[in-house]
């Protein structure tokens, strides 16, 4: 009886020691992945997105994809569509309608001349709705067809929330962007050397007027190097932000923010927070070997599949914790096969979403064997069996 009440008391233990064992790794798994996680700030505005620039990754969103009035973010679009049609060496002539339009001007006066390039840098840094009007004029002729190739120029790269009809940004009725769309188009803009360095540029200088950038982070937020600010009463304070530290490179939006100072500080804590809990990580390398597959009926018995490009993520510390690679090849292929074919692909995905892929190819042709080939084979196979049975006869 005493042993059966030892056995029982020994079993009881055991399983609340092993129950209390499993809530104990339960619980350290659940703050492990707090630890790994960097809570995400609360903002004063009304849309927001953060995205890096080489992947197009978006790291944060708050209404990323709803359409709002950009005001003066506008420009950026003014800038590459200018920049894209015109020699900024050509001389630009002030007209009565780019003299006399209001809101942020610098007083151009109407049959003053200036170069493409004074008026970007007016443009971009002074936010001069000026400027803007005489650079859609000269390059579209009028206003509303340097408006349609503005809206050429989004379609193209898939802003397909965008519609505009004035080069400045002023409250018009049916002119509308979103914050994902903002991103989207500063991207492709920054490609453009010369509208890099006008955003980036503190203070400048062109015949009459001294100018200096709207935007209140560049020098006070370590990083950043451009890019829009915008105020109207209907769109709110809103600013497009790059700014890059070490190898990542981001474009922070925040659209309708209540103050310049609302904007700054939710500029400021995205950028943060998606520096803290993001880095970049190489997945894939252009060129390596990621799979061998068989070759029937080949010279060679298996063809190497090579990645066709580099993937470099910005990845959470959470995220490179579960991350999964997929890879698709087939099991075989018939000779011949050709260097360069599409052959499989290999893709990386956390919890079910895929975050990027790239295609295999194979990386050498691959004739088909010939009758002369497996007489080959055979001779040698023969010659083989012939050696080795001279030398075990030795």
């Amino acid at each position: 009886m005493e042993m059966m009440k030892l056995n029982y008391f020994v079993k009881a233990s055991s399983t609340i020691l092993l129950s209390l064992t499993v809530f104990l790794l339960a619980i350290q798994n659940v703050y492990a992945d707090k630890s790994l996680q960097v809570k995400a700030p609360v903002i004063n505005a009304q849309a927001a997105v953060v995205v890096e620039e080489s992947s197009g990754r978006v790291l944060y969103e708050k209404n990323a994809n709803q359409k709002r009035s950009i005001a003066s973010t506008t420009k950026i679009m003014t800038a590459i569509v200018a920049l894209e049609n015109a020699d900024v060496d050509e001389e630009v002539i002030i007209s009565k309608r780019a003299a006399g339009i209001g809101g942020s001007a610098i007083g151009l006066q109407s049959g003053q001349k200036f170069t493409l390039r004074e008026m970007l840098y007016a443009l971009l840094m002074a936010s001069a709705n000026d400027a803007a009007i005489a650079i859609a004029e000269h390059i579209g002729g009028t206003v509303e067809d340097f408006s349609k190739m503005m809206n050429i120029k989004a379609a193209s790269l898939g802003m397909d929330r965008s519609n505009f009809v004035s080069p400045h940004g002023l409250d018009r009725d049916n002119q509308y962007s979103t914050a994902y769309d903002m991103a989207l188009i500063t991207i492709e803009a920054l490609k453009n050397p010369l509208f890099a360095e006008i955003v980036s540029t503190k203070s400048s200088y062109i015949p009459g007027h001294n100018l200096y950038n709207t935007n209140e982070l560049l020098g006070s937020c370590p990083g950043v190097d451009g890019v829009k600010t915008g105020y109207t009463g209907k769109a709110g304070r809103c600013l497009v932000t790059t700014v890059k530290r070490g190898d990542m490179r981001l474009i922070s939006v925040v659209l309708g923010s209540p103050t310049n100072t609302a904007r700054a500080n939710a500029s400021r804590d995205l950028i943060d927070y998606c520096y803290e809990s993001f880095s970049m990580h190489k997945l894939l390398n252009a060129g390596d070997v990621y799979a061998e597959v068989p070759v029937y009926r080949g010279i060679e018995g298996c063809v190497s599949l090579k990645a066709d490009e580099n993937i470099v993520m910005p990845l959470s510390k959470a995220e490179v914790e579960i991350l999964k690679m997929n890879r698709s090849v087939p099991e075989l292929l018939n000779a011949p096969v050709y260097a360069g074919t599409d052959t499989g692909f290999i893709e990386y995905e956390v919890s079910g979403r895929v975050l990027a892929g790239s295609i295999l190819k194979v990386s050498k042709d691959i004739r088909r064997k010939t009758m002369l080939d497996y007489l080959k084979d055979v001779l040698y196979s023969w010659g083989k069996v012939m050696r080795e049975g001279m030398f075990s006869w030795v």
